[in-house]
């Protein structure tokens, strides 16, 4: 309670040491003027003062707010538009990603039907190739058998026959020949 009471006597202290004299500066602008104080005439003064500054500061201060308004509304619609078209493109690229989604997949799935498809060709031609490997093997085969049974049967006879052990006139070389031409 103390406490309260000496800040109330601090408040009050200059009030009390600032309100004594006060008396002759009055009684002296009372001979002056014929008043007991100056208020009106400093109302008058303060609306000039304010009509004044009100008729110098004020269009400048108004267009300054409005280019600021305006300047503010520019750079929303600015933003506004960047954020709509940065929405579309996100829609864009959201499209654009769904169908390489499903490209890919439908590239996933021809490429294993291709893969299929190529491994059973490659089989077809492999058994193809060991089957005409195998043909040709077997044809040379008999065709070396040929040869190797001419040769032993021509040696065979060089050997083992003369001209001598079997007697041929000459139209039966010619009818042989023949043969053997036709």
């Amino acid at each position: 309670m103390m406490k309260k009471l000496f800040y109330v006597a601090l408040l009050l202290l200059p009030v009390i040491l600032l309100a004594s004299g006060g008396e002759h500066e009055t009684s002296r602008y009372f001979s002056q003027t014929g008043r007991h104080s100056d208020f009106v005439p400093r109302i008058f003064n303060f609306v000039v003062f304010f009509g004044l500054i009100y008729y110098l500061v004020a269009s400048p201060i108004k267009g300054f707010f409005k280019g600021r308004k305006e300047g503010i509304a520019a750079q929303l619609n600015a933003i506004e538009s960047k954020l709509q078209e940065a929405k579309e493109r996100q829609m864009d690229a959201e499209k654009a990603l769904a169908e390489s989604e499903i490209k890919a997949k439908e590239l996933i799935e021809d490429s294993k039907k291709e893969a299929a498809l190529l491994s059973k060709r490659i089989g077809e031609n492999r058994t193809k190739d060991l089957e005409l490997l195998e043909k040709l093997h077997e044809e040379r085969m008999q065709h070396e058998e040929r040869r190797m049974l001419k040769e032993t049967i021509a040696s065979v006879l060089h050997e083992n026959i003369t001209g001598d052990d079997i007697p041929l006139s000459e139209k039966q070389v010619v009818e042989i020949i023949a043969k053997k031409v036709a």
